[in-house]
């Protein structure tokens, strides 16, 4: 029962541990959104989610845009680049 409850306490403190370490990465400069074709709606009401930036590894990255199901009374804010002291962090889009 011990070593369950001293597991447990060692997985609580990683977990608190990874989440602290969700740093923002910041860019001196902002890049250039590709340009892509948007496709065809695949079913009616479909809703545009616009492509956003993924920091992987040591860089941004474009994930391009995609349909999704509308939600009930919400609608989708665009991520965007938010300047800062310290240079642009992408502030990721949200359903509100």
């Amino acid at each position: 029962m011990k070593t369950i409850a001293k597991l447990g306490i060692v997985l609580a403190l990683t977990g608190s541990l990874f989440a602290s370490c969700s740093s923002q990465a910041y860019v001196t400069e902002r890049p250039a959104e590709p340009v892509y074709v948007r496709p065809v709606a695949p079913y009616p009401n479909a809703v545009w989610v616009p492509g956003e930036w993924v920091w992987r590894g040591n860089h941004y990255v474009y994930r391009q845009g995609f349909y999704a199901r509308p939600r009930y009374n919400r609608v989708y804010v665009q991520g965007h680049w938010q300047p800062t002291n310290r240079g642009y962090v992408w502030v990721k889009g949200y359903w509100r």
